[in-house]
């Protein structure tokens, strides 16, 4: 058959009014030509592959001359190529497939089910699995076919199942301007337990956002129209589920942030208005947690202060806090350890003399205040 007949059509297709096709009858009719044409073109692809024909411009392997030459991202090509190879072994499947019974995401579950050990199995009961394939949902046929499997080797879908186990992770990690980035896999049973309640808690946010709006609007609202978007919810639900959890032990409480906040600082130091981390933050996001956070207040005016005694040994109580505030992490110039893992340590030292108080007082991490310390060797 020569492809300029196949162009022609598909560019009279093309040319007409599409909204013809609109019709349940001509989609349905339309993603079965479509799989019929992805088949036979992944049908020409393995053929292109066993001859070789990608050799000749210089590519590595057929995969690569289609990421190249066809612009398939390079998972989309590898997967064409393997599907091409395995179908060379699934005779039902590729008929199937060819006479757009059952679609490319149908036939990927039944290669995956091609193994070393499973290959005569599945040589016995592919007829089965394709006849499964054209009458059940996807989900369906990715039950039948992982309970297939189990069946077929026990042994290796328990080492799968481990496998997927290990590639559990969870990455989230403060960014640029305080913002967090995070990015979670989990395996099914844990993902299922994690998914199960972040989608209660966005349903129950949900709830609450359409009874606000409808109050508001007297009426149904659009889901344009609520207070959040589902992505914020989401997220808000996470936060939720993290605060329950802190309060799940004997004892345990709702966070309660704390906001350090200085007024008529500037001048000296510039404004500041951060958690306790360090992350700056607008002083209008302390709105909403008012009812439950710590507001503290620093005074560094000398004679407005209330401080401890300047012959106390140790930095304590409000004076250690002013420090913090004040340095926020160790003042030595090449160090940034933060001022909660730092030590208050006097300038003019507490033996020579030095006083107990804010102006005689500075933070150095362990490291740096020990360096002070240290005496010089001798006939240094």
């Amino acid at each position: 058959m020569d492809l300029e007949f196949l162009t022609a059509a598909l560019d009279e297709l093309s040319g007409s009014d599409l909204s013809a096709f609109a019709d349940t009858e001509s989609i349905g009719q339309l993603h079965r030509q479509l799989a019929r044409l992805e088949a036979i073109v992944t049908e020409a692809t393995a053929a292109f592959d066993a001859a070789g024909n990608w050799v000749p411009d210089g590519a590595r392997n057929a995969s690569a001359w289609l990421t190249s030459m066809c612009h398939l991202p390079r998972t989309e090509a590898r997967r064409q190529v393997r599907r091409g190879r395995e179908l060379r072994h699934l005779p039902d499947c590729s008929r199937a497939w060819r006479d757009g019974d059952i679609t490319a995401a149908q036939v990927d579950v039944i290669v995956s089910l091609r193994s070393d050990i499973t290959q005569e199995a599945l040589a016995r009961d592919e007829e089965m699995l394709v006849d499964q394939a054209r009458t059940l949902r996807h989900d369906s046929l990715v039950r039948a076919a992982a309970y297939w499997k189990q069946l077929a080797d026990p042994d290796g879908t328990d080492e799968e199942e481990e496998k997927r186990r290990s590639r559990r992770d969870v990455y989230l990690a403060n960014s640029f301007g305080g913002m967090w980035l995070g990015k979670m896999t989990l395996d099914p049973v844990s993902g299922a337990i994690v998914g199960s309640e972040l989608e209660r808690l966005e349903h129950h946010l949900f709830e609450a956002d359409w009874a606000e709006a409808r109050k508001t609007l007297g009426r149904d609202p659009h889901p344009s129209e609520l207070a959040r978007t589902s992505g914020q919810r989401r997220a808000d639900a996470l936060v939720e589920m993290a605060t329950r959890s802190g309060t799940a032990p004997a004892g345990g409480r709702r966070p309660e942030p704390l906001f350090t906040v200085l007024v008529g600082f500037e001048t000296l130091h510039g404004r500041i208005c951060e958690l306790a981390d360090g992350t700056v933050v607008a002083p209008g996001s302390l709105l909403d947690w008012l009812d439950g956070a710590y507001l503290e207040r620093a005074v560094f005016a000398s004679g407005d202060r209330v401080e401890i005694s300047a012959a106390t040994r140790l930095f304590t109580g409000a004076t250690r806090r002013a420090i913090e505030v004040r340095d926020r992490e160790c003042t030595h110039p090449t160090c940034d350890v933060p001022a909660s893992s730092c030590q208050a340590d006097h300038i003019q030292p507490f033996a020579a003399g030095g006083a107990t108080t804010q102006e005689n007082g500075r933070l150095l991490c362990g490291f740096h205040n020990r360096l002070r310390n240290q005496r010089p060797p001798p006939g240094g």
